[in-house]
């Protein structure tokens, strides 16, 4: 007798995600990437989510703030200092456009509730990856996916909670059980399979170039569906889809057409 087939359960999200609104086409997690993101067509973006020392969650990838912002100039710490070491009355003055191009000059830093706002009015979906300031991990999971659970309350589909990091994937599920959680890999080691089903994931994220056929087939007979960063050329990006996995999340908006 045939193993029965592993029905998965239905996957709201588009197939496509432009990474950090934009990919590199626009300053990374600002609104002005997200309107771009959507001007190629893109129905749904992966942003990066941190807090503020005092425990707002806003848009940045990196653990300092001296690559995309102006914090040298604005703020009395060095721009070495992490968003968490400023309130977000400071965070929120600062430039966050005027590094990638005099175009986005004066961009602002948004806060998670500015994107929750733009992507309910337009109809796009969210991947956020939480991204704690070392030491507040479970903390900072907590924080985001409670605010992300009242943000979208009511919505038909809720982001997708995504992170390299058990501890903060496992304050999300504290948090806001319902809120979808993803773990975010650049490695499959023994035991990955586990580690996700064991944080009541629905999902594998994962570099690119890692997933077979095989792992592929491991994720959806264990239920999860199969998502990949950073996919930014036609020949990857044609060996996932023959692969059948599930998410392809881009830098490319202006090479891939997601419709």
């Amino acid at each position: 007798m045939s193993a029965q087939a592993v029905v998965l359960p239905p996957w709201p999200y588009p197939f496509w995600i432009a990474h950090r609104g934009a990919g590199k086409l626009a300053p990374e997690n600002t609104l002005a990437a997200f309107r771009l993101g959507a001007q190629h067509g893109y129905r749904m973006f992966e942003c990066d989510a941190k807090l503020s020392a005092d425990g707002v969650p806003f848009l940045m990838h990196d653990a300092t703030l001296a690559r995309t912002t102006n914090a040298k100039e604005r703020l009395a710490a060095q721009a070495s200092a992490t968003g968490g070491d400023h309130a977000w009355a400071e965070l929120s003055q600062l430039d966050a456009g005027g590094w990638h191009s005099r175009a986005f000059a004066g961009e602002p830093l948004p806060t998670l509730e500015n994107a929750a706002r733009f992507c309910r009015a337009n109809g796009h979906a969210l991947n956020i990856e939480i991204k704690p300031t070392p030491g507040t991990e479970r903390h900072t999971g907590k924080v985001v996916a409670a605010h992300a659970a009242r943000l979208w309350r009511g919505a038909a589909v809720l982001p997708l909670l995504t992170s390299f990091s058990p501890e903060a994937l496992q304050g999300a599920r504290d948090s806001a059980p319902d809120v979808p959680r993803g773990l975010l890999l650049d490695c499959l080691p023994g035991g990955w399979l586990e580690s996700a089903l064991a944080l009541d994931c629905v999902a594998v994220v994962c570099n690119h170039a890692l997933w077979t056929g095989g792992s592929v087939a491991q994720a959806h007979g264990a239920g999860l569906r199969a998502l990949s960063y950073t996919v930014n050329d036609e020949g990857a990006a044609q060996r996932l889809m023959a692969l059948g996995t599930d998410g392809i999340i881009t830098d490319r908006v202006d090479l891939f057409s997601p419709a």
